[in-house]
C-alpha cells in the first residue's frame, strides 16, 4: 500500500491536474522557468519510483524469509527453491494428489499478484490449468500482502478437498462421449464418489461410484441404487462391471509369451463405457436375432407380464433372445458344427442347452422317425 501511495504521489507532482488533457495535449514551447520546474518534477518522480521499488524489494526480501521458516513446517510441503528470481516447492498429500508449485514474482510484487505455474506426474495438464486461473483469481484478494505461504496452504486445501481430481480426465471423457442430455452425473468430493443416472427411452439405471485414494492401482468400487431392468440383466450387468473394473488392476492367471510387465491402469472410464454403451443404451432397445422383434417391452412395467414364449435369454455373446425363439432354433438341425449367432458369428452357449451336437443330432433323428411311425399309423386307420 505504501509502494502504491507513493506512486501516486510521484504522478501528482509530474502532472498537477491529471483530470485535464494537458497531459495528451502537445503544450507550447516552456519557458526556462517552465523547464527548470518540469526537469525538478522528473527528477521527484525518479526519486520516488526508485524509492517504490527499493521499498518493494525489501518487502520480498522480508517474504522469502517468510517462506523460509513457515513451509518446511506445513505437512507435505517441500521447500525445493527460495530465491528472488523464483520459489519452488513440492506438495504431497498421496501418491496421486501432489503437484510441483512454480511461483515467480513481478517487478511490481506485492502491488501485483504472485504468478503460479503447476506440475504433476498424475495430474491432468487441463486440471492444472484450471487451478492455476483459480489461484490468479486467488492472489488477486491479497493485492499489497505476502502471498506466497497464502497460496501454499491454498493449493494444498484444493488437493485435500478435492480426491476427485485424480479422476478429472475420465469424468471429462464420460461426460463428453457417453452421457446424453437426459443422463446426469453427479461428484461428491466430500466422500470421493460418482453418481451416474443414465436413461434410454422408458429404462434406467442408478449407479454409484466409489474412487479409492489409491486410485488407479486399485479398482473403483460400483454400487447400483435404482434400476427398472429385468433381474437378470441387472445382475450381469454388475458382475461383468466388475469384472472389467479388477482386470484393469490384476494381471491375468496366465501370462501372455513376449508380453510386457503387467501395469495397473484406470478403470472408471471403461466400467463406464460398458454399463452405459454396452448395456444401458444398448438393451433398452435390442431386438431379437431371429424374430427381429423388441426383446424387451416398450413399457419396462410390462416384464413380469411377458408368457415363456417371450421370457428373455441372454446368451454367451451378449446377445439377447425371446426363450421360444432360442429354444426353436436350438432343436433344429444343422447341429454339427454347433450353434451360432446370426448377429456376430459367435458360438452359442446356454445354461439350458449344454447337450452335445452328437446327442442332439440322435435325439432329432429319434423325433423324426417317431413322426413318421405315428403318420404311418394315421394313414394306416384312414
Amino acid at each position: 500500500m505504501e509502494a502504491a501511495i507513493l506512486l501516486r504521489s510521484a504522478l501528482c507532482l509530474l502532472y498537477p491536474n491529471p483530470t485535464s488533457d494537458s497531459i495528451f495535449r502537445k503544450s507550447e514551447a516552456p519557458s526556462v522557468e517552465g523547464k527548470r520546474r518540469v526537469n525538478s518534477r522528473e527528477i521527484v518522480v525518479k526519486f520516488l519510483f526508485l524509492t517504490v521499488m527499493a521499498n518493494n524489494r525489501e518487502i520480498l526480501m522480508s517474504e522469502l524469509e517468510q517462506i523460509k521458516q513457515k513451509v518446511p513446517s506445513i505437512e507435505g510441503v517441500t521447500l525445493e527453491a527460495c530465491l528472488p528470481e523464483i520459489v519452488r516447492l513440492h506438495i504431497y498429500v498421496d501418491d496421486m494428489r501432489q503437484m510441483t508449485a512454480v511461483m515467480q514474482f513481478l517487478e511490481n510484487y506485492p502491488t501485483e499478484p504472485v504468478v503460479v505455474e503447476l506440475k504433476s506426474k498424475t495430474l491432468t495438464e487441463k486440471l492444472l490449468d484450471g487451478v492455476v486461473k483459480v489461484c490468479d483469481a486467488e492472489a488477486r484478494k491479497y493485492i499489497g500482502q505476502k502471498q506466497v505461504v497464502l497460496m501454499v496452504h491454498f493449493l494444498k486445501q484444493f488437493l485435500i478437498d478435492n480426491p476427485l481430481c485424480i479422476v478429472n480426465d475420465e469424468v471429462g471423457k464420460v461426460k463428453k462421449e457417453l452421457l446424453s442430455d437426459e443422463d446426469k452425473c453427479k461428484l461428491m468430493q466430500s466422500s470421493s464418489q460418482i453418481l451416474l443416472k443414465i436413461k434410454e427411452e422408458e429404462y434406467y439405471m442408478g449407479f454409484k461410484i466409489t474412487v479409492p485414494p489409491d486410485y488407479p492401482a486399485k479398482q473403483i468400487q460400483l454400487e447400483m441404487s435404482e434400476n427398472n431392468f429385468p433381474d437378470i440383466l441387472k445382475t450381469n450387468f454388475l458382475g461383468q462391471a466388475v469384472e472389467i473394473a479388477r482386470q484393469c488392476v490384476q494381471p491375468p492367471l496366465k501370462k501372455k509369451p513376449k508380453e510386457p510387465p503387467f501395469e495397473p491402469k484406470p478403470s472408471l472410464y471403461p466400467v463406464c463405457e460398458y454399463l452405459i454403451e454396452q448395456c444401458i443404451k444398448r438393451y433398452a432397445k435390442e431386438k431379437c436375432p431371429l424374430c427381429n422383434e423388441r426383446v424387451l417391452p416398450q413399457k419396462p412395467e410390462d416384464v413380469t407380464k411377458l408368457d415363456k414364449k417371450k421370457r428373455i435369454e441372454r446368451v454367451y455373446c451378449g446377445h439377447l433372445y425371446h426363450y421360444f425363439c432360442l429354444y426353436k432354433f436350438m432343436k433344429t438341425p444343422p447341429f454339427t458344427a454347433g450353434k451360432f449367432c446370426p448377429s456376430c458369428g459367435k458360438q452359442i452357449f446356454h445354461d439350458k442347452f449344454k447337450v452335445s451336437a452328437e446327442l442332439q443330432e440322435a435325439r432329432w433323428a429319434h423325433k423324426q422317425a417317431r413322426q413318421r411311425e405315428l403318420a404311418e399309423v394315421v394313414d394306416f386307420l384312414e
